[in-house]
């Protein structure tokens, strides 16, 4: 396997804890390079529009990761879209980021790994059959203009998926988890809540019982070196501002950690 160029830090993750995270780092006159194992934005770039992100009232969730993105890259800031299967701590000032294909060393950092939709049980899947599962209205809603589709989940985000559909499909059933699927719904939108994204980190930080990353708001994990952003730690309110907020913390945690 071959070894890429050592980085001060890496970044798990370009949602807009990461990117900020990157950001604050590489002004601090660090080499960054950020992972992404989908695209950057997180799950923000599915929102039409945001309208409580400080000083840009209503823009798209797609726009604002754009504009961090590229705030990012003009910096310097190294970007891999490549998934990391695991993380080791070789030494006190050296981790390896193992992907399928190649490996990369760094001395800090920082985990901005965010949620993912929690999936339907598996009972819940047997009976939706063949038919088209997704868990983002706004991306394929509009494949099933005139059809009947129904919503799985008993929360606001379900009720957002609902709202929406209701202007696209011939009808919208509503069932709660584990309820039977309607025969005739052509497709099922699932909204039953999120999950952290760490299952990859096996017992290299604390997580609690839900997978979250135990830190404070410093930022700092159990283990020395690494660090958390975002959505994935332990924390009460999960917005936009308070994901940009860690990322900003765990960034001058990490320049602390080795100015040190």
């Amino acid at each position: 396997m071959k070894e890429k160029k050592h980085h001060d830090v890496v970044v798990v993750g370009a949602g807009i804890a990461g990117m900020t995270a990157a950001i604050y780092a590489r002004r601090a006159g660090k080499t960054v390079l950020v992972f992404e194992s989908s695209m950057q934005g997180g799950q923000i770039v599915n929102t039409s529009s945001i309208e409580n992100w400080p000083g840009d009232f209503g823009v798209s969730g797609m726009d604002l990761s754009q504009k961090i993105y590229h705030q990012m890259n003009n910096l310097g800031v190294d970007v891999e879209f490549d998934e990391i299967l695991t993380i080791e701590k070789k030494k006190e000032d050296e981790f390896l980021v193992l992907t399928e294909q190649e490996s990369y060393s760094c001395s800090a950092i920082i985990l901005a790994v965010g949620t993912e939709p929690r999936k339907m049980s598996e009972k819940q899947t047997k009976d939706a059959g063949g038919r088209a599962i997704s868990y983002c209205a706004t991306c394929d809603g509009a494949l099933y203009k005139d059809k009947p589709v129904v919503v799985v989940g008993s929360g606001n985000t379900a009720k957002h998926e609902m709202k929406y559909l209701k202007n696209i499909a011939s009808k919208v059933y509503h069932i709660h988890h584990d309820d039977p699927i309607p025969k005739d719904a052509e497709a099922v939108f699932v909204a039953i809540g999120r999950v952290p994204s760490t299952a990859f980190l096996g017992d290299l930080v604390e997580l609690d019982k839900d997978g979250y990353i135990v830190a404070e708001e410093d930022c700092k994990t159990s283990l020395s070196g690494v660090f958390v952003a975002g959505d994935c730690r332990t924390k009460d309110v999960r917005q936009l501002v308070t994901a940009a907020a860690d990322g900003a913390v765990a960034a001058m945690a990490v320049v602390e950690y080795l100015d040190r």
